[in-house]
Formats: C-alpha cells, structure tokens, sequence
C-alpha cells in the first residue's frame, strides 16, 4: 500500500510537471529568439540615416564600420543599380560588407518591401528593407548567429528540470510520509491481531493514524477486552462451579470416615480423597489462568429469599451436624428477607462457609447462623466455636491459602466475598463469641455499604446459646488451624 500510494504520486506530479515545464521552456526559447531578431532590427535601423543621404561606397562603408555588427562582420548593405543616366550610362549595385544572404533572397524582400529572415550558414540573416534617397530601395542585412536566438534557453531548461525534479522528490516523500502514516497503524493492527489469535490476550493497539484506522484500533481493544472477560468469566465460572463440588464431596468424606475398617471402606475413602484433589486441582488451575476480574454478575432483577435459601441449606447441613454430634442455632429467617442476590449465588456462598465450618473445625463443635436485617442491609452471621482463623487477612485475601492447609484452595471466602461486594457490601472475618470464628456478611439492598457501626449484633447469637461453652470434640476432622477455603 505505501509504495502504491508513492508510485500513484509519482506518476501524478510527472504528469503536472511535464505539462508545465513543456510550454513554459517553448515559450522561453521563442522569447529569446524573438528578443535575438528585435536586437538586430535595431541594429538594421541605425544603418537607415546612412542610406537615406547618400548612397556613394566609401561614405556606407564608412558608416557600416561605425556600427558594433558591421565592425564585427555582421551587417551588409545591398544597394541596387542605379537606372541609366542622361548620357545613357548605368550605375553599379553595391555590397557592402559580408554577404551571407542569397542574392534570390534579397532580391524578393526589395520587391515585397517587407523584413525577412532567412536561414544561413550558422545562423540567420534578417533582411530589412530601407528606402534610398534616390526611391529605390536598399536591403540591410543583419547577421544573427545561431548561439544567440538560443541564448538562456538550456540554462531555462536546467532550472526547469530541477524544478521538476525536487517537485517529484518532494512529493514522493510526502506520499511517503502518508504512506508509512496510513500503513504502520494498519501493520500494528494485523500484528496485533495475529498476537491476540496466538493466545497473547494483554495485546492491545494504540489509536494512532488515520480516523477510521483509529475506528479500527477502538473497535480491535474493545473486542480484545470482550474476549478477555469473555474467557475470565468462564474461567470463573469453572471455579465456582468446581467449588460447589466441595459441598457433596463434604459429605461423602463425612460418610466415608463412619464405614469403619476394612478394604472396602478404605477404597471409598481413597476415592473420596482422590476426587477431591482432583476437583481442588481443577480450582487452582482456573483461578491461577484468570486475571482479576469484577464481581459476581447477578443480572437484571436477580434475587431471592435470603430467608428461605438459609433455611434450605440449613435443612441440608443440619443432618450432617447431626450425625458429628454439632449443636446447630438458626435465627432471624422468620420472615421474608428480599436481596439482591440470586438464589444459585447465595446457595453458594452459604454452602462455602458452613463447609468450612465441618472441614476445619473438629466433630462436635457447635455453629450458628443468624440473619439481621438493618433496613438498607442484610447481615448474614455464620459463627462457629473452633480453633478460629490465626491470620483473617490472609484468609480474605483472593486464593490465599495458609500453608499447610490440607484441601483448601482459597476460593471458597472469594466466592462469599465476591456476592457481598455485587450489592456494595463487604466480607469480615472476626473471633465470635462462641470463640472460634464469626464471618460477616454484609448484603446491601440499594447498591450501597451498609452502616458498620452495627458491630454488636452478631453477639445476639451468643445469647441464644446461652453462653454456655460447647461441648468438647469427639474426634480431630482436620488440623487445629486452618485457612479456610
């Protein structure tokens, strides 16, 4: 395309050049021609006073020679014979100096009364007639050489052609110029998208040249953009959808501990064991391949019963506390509680942190959820009364995981924390007064934060226990401290 572009303009300024330079340098040359024959019929006229007083040889040879062109050989004067005389004698034709015009020739310019030229040996002669005192008529003739009817015209020439020449020049730059303007915004373009076809997401084209070259940079970003997101909501989702997994796999690890001994019963706990790495290594690797991305998506008009959704998940794990032998409290789910959230995500974020409860704390220990609701807010509690979280910054900290925890991914308080900021809330971690862990939900129901000062409510939950101690562990699930997932 840029040599396209140079060669089309190429052909365009030749073109300009060519009809202008053309008639200009013809005009030049006739203009130093024209200027050449004007100099010598000035010259014929100063001869003209000579012959019209006298027509005696020494008298117009003397007058010649007076003059620059008869001095240098250039001018003669063709006098005609005279008509007989009284006593019946003629007179003679005088030529006076360098005859280089044909006697034809001159003889038709006396009878036509009218200058000529005439071509001649290296050069041209111009014959102009002038009348004599005694009514005939004299030629004079004036010779032009060839160098000076071309005089200036190849210096024009010269001048013209450079002219032309740096008008092609320059205009083959500029067209260049253009050229790399429009082409190096293109060629980033291709580039980019070939990048961007290889798998290299973060490329990205600047908005530089022409206005629809910079459409077509705007346009490429936004569809990189597209695709990034794109890919890290599936990646997302992958995630999320694998961390679900966690609640069946729960309850299968609890089931698997309860057959016993023998060959059977430790094959099924292999198999529990080996699906859930399996599932923990599916998380990793989508949260490790994912950017950082928004919150999660609820969509237009999502959302649900807070209330109903906990009783329902507390209906699941409820059977499960039972068989470990947990105390189990539930309150503030009396009524309709409508949030911003939808049911699958809030199902979700639920199923993390009571999973969390049954694998980091041992069998036995007691938990409790209590929904409050502060009028622009919805405050989901979830207390328990184990070992409680050593380092709750780390823990809300997106994949942490505090080493050595077994089975933990860090995603599960992500997924939590990620539904509470989609409504302008938040997520707190802080030691309950069960004296293990309280998790703070905070569920905006108008897109903005919830009032914080509202500190002391999770202690109602305390109350409810009677703040009595809970009972001791039956058996160890897990390590004594652990991140949770």
């Amino acid at each position: 395309m840029r040599w396209a572009l140079v060669k089309v303009c190429l052909a365009v300024t030749a073109m300009v050049v060519i009809a202008f330079a053309v008639p200009l340098g013809l005009v030049i040359r006739e203009m130093a021609s024209d200027r050449a024959f004007s100099d010598a019929e000035r010259q014929a006229a100063m001869i003209a006073p000579a012959l019209s007083i006298t027509t005696d040889r020494e008298e117009l040879t003397r007058a010649v020679l007076s003059t620059e062109p008869g001095d240098r050989g250039r001018l003669a004067v063709h006098v005609p014979a005279p008509e007989k005389a009284a006593d019946g004698t003629e007179g003679e034709a005088l030529d006076i100096g360098t005859r280089r015009a044909s006697p034809k020739d001159v003889e038709t310019v006396r009878k036509a009364g009218r200058a000529s030229i005439t071509e001649v040996t290296d050069g041209f002669a111009l014959l102009q007639p002038t009348a004599l005192s005694t009514g005939d008529i004299a030629v004079v003739e004036v010779f032009v050489p060839e160098g000076e009817v071309s005089n200036g015209v190849a210096t024009a020439w010269l001048i013209l052609a450079g002219v032309g020449v740096a008008l092609i020049v320059g205009s083959v730059a500029v067209a260049d110029r253009l050229g790399v303007r429009m082409v190096q915004p293109a060629q980033r373009l291709a580039g980019a998208a070939q990048d961007l076809g290889e798998g290299r997401l973060g490329t990205r084209v600047p908005e530089e040249g022409p206005t629809e070259l910079r459409s077509a940079a705007v346009a490429f970003n936004s569809m990189a953009d597209q695709v990034v997101q794109l890919l890290a909501n599936e990646r997302e989702l992958a995630a999320d959808l694998s961390h679900r997994l966690r609640t069946p796999l729960t309850v299968l690890r609890l089931n698997a501990a309860s057959l016993g001994e023998g060959p059977a019963a430790d094959q099924t706990r292999a198999a529990v064991e080996q699906l859930e790495h399996e599932v923990d290594t599916i998380i990793r690797t989508a949260r490790e391949q994912r950017p950082q991305t928004q919150g999660v998506q609820t969509g237009a008009g999502a959302g649900c019963d807070a209330s109903e959704v906990i009783r329902e998940r507390m209906g699941f794990w409820s059977a499960l506390a039972e068989d470990e032998g947990r105390e189990v409290r539930l309150a503030g789910v009396d009524r309709t509680v409508r949030i911003p959230v939808a049911r699958p995500e809030l199902a979700a974020a639920l199923d993390a942190l009571l999973g969390n409860v049954f694998r980091h704390t041992p069998e036995g220990t007691a938990f409790a959820v209590d929904v409050h609701h502060s009028g622009d807010a919805v405050i989901v509690l979830v207390s328990d009364a184990g070992p409680g979280i050593a380092d709750p910054k780390a823990a809300l900290a997106r994949g942490a995981t505090k080493p050595g925890a077994v089975g933990s991914t860090g995603l599960g308080l992500d997924i939590v924390r990620r539904v509470a900021e989609s409504t302008g809330g938040d997520l707190r971690i802080g030691r309950s007064v069960l004296g293990g862990t309280e998790v703070r939900i905070w569920i905006g129901l108008h897109g903005s934060n919830p009032d914080r000062s509202r500190r002391g409510h999770g202690r109602r939950v305390a109350r409810r226990f009677g703040r009595r101690r809970p009972k001791e562990p039956r058996a160890a699930a897990g390590p004594a401290t652990s991140a949770p997932s």
